[in-house]
């Protein structure tokens, strides 16, 4: 699709909050250049009859967290729809199975902007939890500068620091790849555990490929990274946790659905092993979990994400795609039925 004096309709539908964070003056800028932006966005319904009348209407989705499924009944109500830039990470939501057994239509994907700000925390958090920080801390403010200091306090505990840790990585996803990119920086052995990932390219990430047990066993940090697909369903239960070692650290940044959390819990509960979670199951966990008031276990609110001024990261990859799209250039990052297999 090239651009002509007729500009193609934007359709911006996703939650009602996230306008503010994904555009500012400039976002709006490029998007009012090259496309008819449809107005009242952002639209949240396409069943109401505002939300089915933009829908016809629309040439391009810009879709984010919050956009309506494009379900075959809808696609057979978007006619125009030649393009859906998503400006986030999983497309799965907005691009259910049916959509890619009835439509042509380009799908992009903002995952390798989203996969930044994931790595980076990842990252922090193996530093973090490497030195006990929010345990340290918690114990800090008990006791308001009436205990040890620097390295007294760990001085006599050698699973304290990170100098030459063992780090597993569980699943060569792009969010995993930056994280052993980040290690390789400093004194880390990375092993990875991918059945999509051959020796070579292991080797060529700085890591050891390994089957799953032995990297458990092995590590001294795990790390999850792995698709939300049938086969990772609670690929991480009691067996594979009881193969880590006391006072390992266990890191979940990537989703509940990976895990048995009645097995987490009752490695919690044991204090044998150090926990971070940033996407528990379910989300969000019930009150009186007791994941909330354990020492061993740091929980965030699926913070790992864009959040803030990193929406604007999305948002720019999201327009760039449109951009290109109308110029009538290829896509930089598309996403076909295939990736539908391997992809969160």
């Amino acid at each position: 699709m090239r651009q002509s004096q007729v500009k193609p309709r934007l359709l911006i539908a996703m939650r009602n909050e996230l306008p503010e964070g994904f555009f500012g003056s400039r976002e709006w800028a490029r998007l009012n250049v090259v496309t008819d932006i449809i107005p009242g966005f952002p639209y949240t319904d396409f069943d109401t009859e505002a939300g089915a009348e933009a829908l016809a209407a629309a040439d391009i989705l810009f879709a984010a967290w919050g956009t309506p499924s494009l379900t075959r009944e809808r696609l057979v109500r978007a006619p125009k729809l030649r393009m859906v830039a998503y400006a986030a990470s999983s497309v799965r939501t907005v691009a259910p199975a049916e959509f890619w057994e009835t439509s042509d239509i380009l799908v992009t994907t903002a995952a390798s902007a989203m996969a930044v700000p994931v790595a980076e925390f990842t990252y922090a958090a193996i530093i973090m939890c490497g030195k006990d920080v929010f345990r340290l801390r918690d114990e800090h403010r008990a006791e308001r500068g009436t205990g040890g200091f620097g390295s007294r306090r760990g001085m006599s505990l050698p699973y304290l620091g990170n100098h030459s840790r063992k780090v597993g990585i569980v699943g060569a996803s792009r969010i995993g790849r930056l994280v052993m990119e980040m290690l390789t920086r400093g004194k880390f052995e990375i092993a990875a555990y991918d059945p999509f990932l051959s020796v070579e390219d292991a080797a060529a990430l700085g890591a050891t490929k390994m089957e799953l047990d032995e990297l458990l066993a092995w590590s001294d940090v795990v790390s999850l990274h792995a698709p939300i697909l049938p086969e990772t369903r609670h690929m991480i239960g009691a067996r594979e946790l009881a193969l880590m070692a006391d006072h390992a650290i266990f890191i979940n940044t990537a989703r509940g659905w990976l895990v048995d959390h009645d097995a987490l819990l009752a490695e919690a509960l044991s204090g044998r092993l150090r926990i971070l979670i940033d996407t528990p199951e379910p989300e969000p966990l019930p009150t009186d979990s007791p994941f909330y008031d354990l020492p061993n276990v740091v929980l965030t609110p699926h913070i790992a994400g864009a959040l803030g001024n990193e929406l604007r990261a999305l948002s720019d990859l999201a327009i760039t795609e449109i951009e290109r799209f109308v110029a009538g250039l290829a896509p930089l990052h598309p996403v076909q039925k295939r990736d539908m297999e391997r992809m969160a």
